[in-house]
């Protein structure tokens, strides 16, 4: 009996409290008491600094600018700005601003604001910051904004072009190079047809969340050409280097020692023909030993593998040209440029690298470039030449390259054409 009016009276002190502290927050609701809150402000933090610390002077580099003329505006001497171009030449040089982008300056919040930062954006992306806030220790440092990726899909079926058709689907040239750099080896993009497609499932780069900076990679890709599949799958090999590598379904490399062609986009005007005959000289035999690509002029004409610059020369017929040893086997050569090629006799060039622009020098009707393929000392048609291909995924990768391209290849088996 005691041990149940102990218990009735501990529920009963309990229900008294619960219905006093109920009353209490109602009393205290209805007579609108203002309650203080403390709210700590956001922190006005960019280029990693806090801009509420600083006088904060933004503008865009006009032309004829320079960093002195601009440094001289707020208030720096001669002496100081050469002491700042000084110490940074190692790390920044500042004739590589560039009319048309932004830069901030930010000052000290004296009664005489006295600069002590200036930030250079050569895109969205990246900025500089030169630091003389302190004259014995001045430094000038690369930094990145903070970004999020995105993953994204796309597809398409060609009408025309691969460029045409990327470009009316609204997609970014950046996208567009990307792919046809993966599938540079195995496509020539001169024989596109109309009813080829292709999927993507690639990488955006935002800043703020919503302002796009660029492709960070492409994940996969898909591309049907002639009716054949061609798949590709971005895997690193190299974990030191981290350089991705794309390979098809089965784990084989899709570069090959030479790229189809010596530019991006461009039209074949005339191929490796030995029996080619020309009305303007009478329908005589002429043959032509080497495939054209035709492409606007100024168009940057690629070598299509390593190398060594063996000729960068002119002749009457030729023009400016350029002629590349591969290894004992195999040279090419690149005829019309615009002007000199960017490469000298005697320089190794790596493949992709830009070695001259289309131009119309020599013997020509229009711009383009004759590309000439040399294969035991004979010049030969490199469409069709059985090519080396390129390194396969290590058989000590092999099983973790499987495991990894399951994913994607679900991801591409999804997208719909569009």
């Amino acid at each position: 009996m005691k041990k149940f009016i102990k218990i009735l009276i501990v529920t009963s002190i309990l229900t008294a409290i619960i219905f006093t502290t109920y009353y209490m927050i109602s009393w205290i609701y209805n007579k609108n008491f203002d309650v203080e809150v403390f709210v700590k402000e956001k922190e006005n933090i960019e280029f990693g600094f806090n801009l509420d610390n600083y006088k904060v002077d933004r503008d865009t580099i006009k032309f004829g600018d320079s960093f002195g003329e601009i440094m001289l505006r707020n208030k720096l001497s001669y002496s100081q700005i050469y002491n700042i171009v000084q110490r940074i030449k190692d790390s920044f040089d500042v004739r590589w601003l560039t009319a048309g982008k932004p830069y901030v300056i930010l000052s000290s919040k004296d009664s005489l604001p006295n600069p002590q930062y200036f930030i250079y954006q050569p895109n969205l992306l990246n900025y500089v910051v030169i630091d003389f806030s302190n004259f014995d220790s001045i430094t000038a440092y690369n930094e990145k904004k903070s970004f999020k990726i995105v993953k994204k899909s796309t597809s398409g079926i060609i009408n025309n072009s691969l460029s045409e058709t990327m470009d009316q689907n609204g997609l970014p040239w950046e996208l567009i190079n990307q792919l046809s750099d993966i599938y540079a080896w195995t496509i020539d993009f001169t024989r596109i047809q109309k009813g080829d497609r292709f999927k993507i499932v690639y990488n955006e780069r935002y800043i703020e969340d919503t302002i796009l900076v660029g492709i960070k990679s492409i994940d996969a890709a898909y591309f049907q050409h002639n009716g054949e599949e061609l798949y590709a799958y971005n895997f690193v090999v190299d974990s030191f280097k981290k350089t991705p590598e794309f390979f098809d379904q089965n784990g084989s490399s899709l570069q090959r020692t030479f790229l189809k062609s010596p530019l991006r986009f461009s039209n074949i005007s005339s191929r490796y023909n030995l029996k080619r005959r020309i009305a303007y000289y009478g329908n005589k035999v002429r043959p032509h030993k080497g495939t054209d690509f035709a492409a606007p002029t100024g168009t940057p004409i690629m070598a299509t593998a390593d190398g060594k610059v063996i000729k960068s020369s002119y002749t009457r017929g030729n023009g400016y040209y350029v002629k590349i040893q591969h290894n004992n086997k195999y040279a090419t050569q690149y005829l019309h440029m615009q002007k000199k090629g960017r490469v000298k006799q005697g320089q190794y060039v790596k493949q992709g690298e830009v070695i001259g622009r289309i131009g119309m020098t020599g013997n020509t009707s229009g711009p383009h470039v004759c590309y000439r393929f040399w294969k035991n000392g004979k010049q030969v048609d490199p469409f069709k030449q059985k090519l080396p291909p390129g390194k396969p995924v290590p058989k000590e990768l092999k099983a973790n390259f499987d495991i990894y391209k399951i994913p994607l290849e679900e991801s591409l088996n999804q997208i719909i054409f569009e």
